[in-house]
């Protein structure tokens, strides 16, 4: 898998807003993507250090369409800390 296919988008919500004070920073990553690749791509993309990274698994939402329950396709959610005194500036304002 090549390092621009790893890294989906941000994501921009109001959890990981706040974790953005702990020098944290959360991504939608492809779903065949290890941590060391996620680990490498946050590197190349933004020129930071990248300490850790945590991988989850995020199920599909179940939604109601008349009688019909229709299951979204679950992705996958990365959280990367970076070493003290770095910063990604993509994030800053948000």
């Amino acid at each position: 898998m090549h390092l621009h296919e790893v890294l989906r988008r941000p994501l921009i919500t109001e959890k990981a807003t706040s974790l953005k004070e702990k020098d944290k920073y959360a991504f939608e990553v492809a779903r065949k993507a290890t941590e060391s690749q996620i680990k490498e791509a946050v590197e190349l993309a933004f020129k930071v250090k990248v300490n850790k990274v945590n991988v989850m698994t995020v199920p599909g939402k179940t939604r109601k369409f008349g009688r019909r329950q229709v299951t979204g396709s679950p992705w996958k959610k990365a959280v990367v800390t970076l070493a003290p005194g770095h910063k990604i500036t993509f994030f800053e304002g948000v």
